[in-house]
């Protein structure tokens, strides 16, 4: 993996995490934090959504898109668990 790579990569969980973290209710985990649920929110989604049958298009848009919905699905269960 290249650097150029690398950066577009943290730069994608970053928008994700961040937008996510909007979408539940403000509850972002700081700069880090947002990274970390965004890029982790695209594995999730990288596996969930092809096996509901669920495709979102290609690019940086689709890919943002892909990780925000995976982040989202990630917050919403780290929530959960902090409740219990």
């Amino acid at each position: 993996m290249s650097v150029q790579s690398l950066l577009i990569f943290l730069l994608v969980g970053a928008i994700a995490g961040w937008l996510a973290g909007l979408v539940v209710k403000g509850r972002g985990l700081g700069l880090v934090g947002n990274i970390v649920i965004g890029i982790l929110g695209a594995f999730i989604a990288g596996w969930l959504l092809p096996q509901l049958g669920i495709y979102i298009g290609g690019g940086i848009v689709g890919a943002i898109l892909n990780a925000m919905i995976g982040a989202i699905i990630l917050l919403v269960v780290v929530m959960a668990v902090r409740r219990a």
